[in-house]
């Protein structure tokens, strides 16, 4: 996927979890939200799955740890989901880790336990798998 077809995806997700918030609200527990935004998505025909299983490559061995994605967007945009009171630096390092482990370009931590869902998103990239910005055609050539 390019830059750009990759940045738009990265703007549907974010529009779903908006839309997911602003209708619910805060207090649900994770799991609701998470249903619920796989509904928003299939609602507007975007591909994903739910609790995708990360292995750990150590030394040439594939180990299943029960590491699981929430949601896998489009084969490329992770969603690490939650639910607390406040997000804490452990969430961000998960996710973090979540990214380098899956080789995926981009992640959003994403805690709906907030007032305003800006709040409590974060996005992160993989800078070493991010395809770079298509520029735009030129028109004058």
């Amino acid at each position: 996927m390019d830059r750009n077809s990759l940045e738009a995806l990265a703007t549907q997700v974010v529009d779903s979890a908006l839309e997911v918030h602003r209708t619910l609200g805060p207090g649900l527990l994770e799991s609701a939200y998470e249903s619920v935004l796989c509904h928003e998505f299939a609602q507007r025909e975007i591909a994903f799955e739910r609790q995708v299983a990360l292995p750990v490559k150590y030394k040439g061995a594939t180990i299943d740890c029960g590491y699981r994605l929430d949601v896998l967007v489009s084969g490329e945009i992770i969603l690490e989901l939650k639910a607390v009171e406040r997000l804490m630096p452990v969430h961000e390092a998960q996710t973090l880790s979540y990214l380098k482990l899956s080789g995926n370009p981009l992640a959003f931590l994403i805690n709906f336990h907030t007032s305003r869902l800006k709040d409590g998103l974060k996005r992160f990239a993989n800078f070493n798998v991010l395809p770079p910005k298509l520029d735009p055609p030129d028109l004058n050539p």
